[in-house]
């Protein structure tokens, strides 16, 4: 058997690793009612998600009727939080066939990385809760590094690379700001087409897109 081209492969986490929006809905949904707001319609609660959970808030305050001033977006976010950190896992899952391409990376040597823009106390919460935080290198979060370093910033990736003592990584997510990010960082990047995309597949900017987990090893093989 040939060596795998990489010995680092980062993965964004909500949308790519794990199914996560019947939970952040709800919890969304929970803050907008706390200010009379009403629910997100459900054919629009995917389009929430990317850049983390605050840019999903301010999101969701323009659809249901614009934004707040900066103390009650503040104010709301933390309800927010804590509404999500309470659930954080009632119906959060693996994608089908995720867990065995980590099983897969690892019988080759490959070890995986979380990069995120979730919040890292969250995100370690949600990995530790599925019994899946053991599996990965470091986990990296979009307030690890402080303001302005989250993705589509290379910041995270340079990082994960410097913790994992990675010299050939790989970056594998849903959206576009982690095909910008792994730009940005001079890696490449495996995209998904059954996440939480803020743009059709195709136009990720991805060396490759893929359908379903079985196809990431054979895709990273390719690059």
């Amino acid at each position: 058997m040939s060596a795998f081209p990489f010995d680092t492969v980062g993965f964004d986490l909500d949308g790519t690793l794990v199914d996560s929006i019947r939970d952040l809905g709800p919890a969304v949904d929970h803050a907008l009612a706390t200010i009379g707001r009403p629910p997100v319609a459900p054919d629009r609660v995917r389009d929430l998600v990317g850049g983390g959970s605050r840019q999903m808030l301010e999101r969701a305050l323009d659809l249901t009727g614009g934004p707040l001033p900066t103390d009650g977006l503040e104010a709301l976010y933390a309800t927010l939080l804590d509404q999500y950190e309470a659930h954080i896992a009632d119906h959060t899952r693996p994608y089908e066939g995720c867990l065995d391409a980590l099983d897969a990376l690892a019988a080759r040597g490959v070890a995986p990385a979380v990069v995120t823009n979730k919040n890292e106390h969250l995100a370690r919460l949600l990995l530790q809760t599925l019994g899946l935080a053991g599996r990965f290198c470091t986990i990296i979060g979009g307030d690890t590094l402080g303001p302005g370093r989250a993705k589509p910033a290379p910041d995270m990736i340079v990082e994960a690379m410097a913790r994992c003592g990675s010299a050939r990584f790989a970056m594998v997510g849903d959206s576009t700001f982690d095909m910008r990010a792994a730009r940005a960082a001079g890696v490449p990047a495996v995209g998904l087409s059954f996440g939480y995309a803020d743009v059709p597949p195709e136009q990720l900017g991805a060396d490759v897109v893929i359908d379903r987990y079985d196809q990431l090893l054979p895709a990273l093989e390719r690059l």
